[in-house]
């Protein structure tokens, strides 16, 4: 009987652990597999890791690994793939917005032979301006990158073995997880679910927290960005130095006039902003590479009741 394992990271998801848990039984208990479900606490500041280790306790069927602090979904997902046993893995938010209820349709989906089984959720309940933004970013972010990205899709996911193996190869320290995904191919189905609210707790992802991520996505998977300013710079000398051919011009056939102030700030502010805009796009990049060079674990674990998977 194949094995299932649930990755449901959780920072500071203390009022809805407990029925996480329930209803992920509910719907497992209906389906002929064997199953873990594997709870991540990323550094939880509240009582998180204490009702992770009560149903530990209780039920054999719920693996736990503690992260010594906060290091992020991207990270305590990979912590959870590192350790589980399954042939398959769902992943899954802690707060309830990934339905339970949608786990029957992912299996059945693998057991079709996919790989990865993506839900993709509507945007129902979001308001206009943050639809309007989600869907300009993905028009964005697909025209300059390298893989492709659909606005709806997440972590919500069912990933075959293979498809888990191949994510734990890509050892980058620098990890946006929808890039990954797309990244390594394989085969894909999607199933469509409503958005669904969250009924307790709040929302760990404040605006620039999405604006980080949305960043992270565009700079992670093209050089798109350095092409840009590598063009840029080249418009703005010919534009530079036909602006020098006119005023020599002007000035043989006319002589030297009164300096032009605004002429020179404009050009000035204009160089400028050319500049610092591409040195920051540089520096991004220059700050990514230092950060794999220095070859620091995507996460380091406190205390965890599953052994590391041995693929042997």
């Amino acid at each position: 009987m194949k094995l299932i394992s649930i990755v449901v990271p959780a920072y500071n998801e203390e009022a809805n652990i407990m029925s996480m848990y329930e209803k992920l039984v509910q719907e497992l208990h209906l389906l002929p597999y064997r199953y873990e479900i594997m709870f991540i606490n990323d550094g939880s500041s509240d009582g998180t890791l204490q009702e992770i280790l009560k149903l530990a306790e209780r039920h054999p069927d719920v693996k736990y690994i503690s992260l010594t602090r906060n290091f992020g979904k991207e990270s305590a997902i990979l912590a959870g793939l590192h350790r589980i046993q399954g042939d398959a893995a769902i992943l899954m938010d802690s707060d309830l917005q990934h339905p339970p209820e949608l786990i029957g349709q992912l299996i059945e989906g693998f057991e079709e032979g996919f790989h990865q089984v993506v839900a993709k959720r509507s945007r129902t309940g979001d308001s206009k301006f943050r639809s309007f933004l989600s869907s300009f970013y993905y028009k964005i972010v697909n025209a300059v990158t390298d893989v492709d990205f659909v606005d709806g899709e997440g972590d919500f996911r069912l990933l075959s073995r293979k498809a888990i193996n191949s994510i734990l190869q890509l050892s980058e320290s620098n990890r946006f997880s929808k890039g990954l995904y797309s990244w390594i191919g394989l085969s894909k189905k999607i199933i469509s679910y409503e958005n669904v609210q969250r009924a307790k707790g709040t929302s760990k992802w404040s605006f620039w927290s999405l604006v980080n991520y949305g960043i992270d996505g565009i700079i992670s998977f093209n050089l798109k960005p350095l092409r840009v300013c590598f063009y840029t710079g080249f418009l703005v000398l010919f534009l530079s130095l036909v602006y020098i051919g006119v005023t020599f011009y002007e000035i043989l056939k006319e002589g030297v006039g009164a300096p032009g102030y605004f002429t020179t700030i404009t050009a000035i502010l204009f160089l400028g902003g050319i500049q610092l805009i591409s040195l920051g796009v540089i520096g991004e990049y220059v700050g990514r590479i230092y950060n794999e060079t220095k070859r620091r674990p995507n996460f380091l674990i406190d205390i965890s009741n599953a052994d590391d998977y041995d693929e042997s």
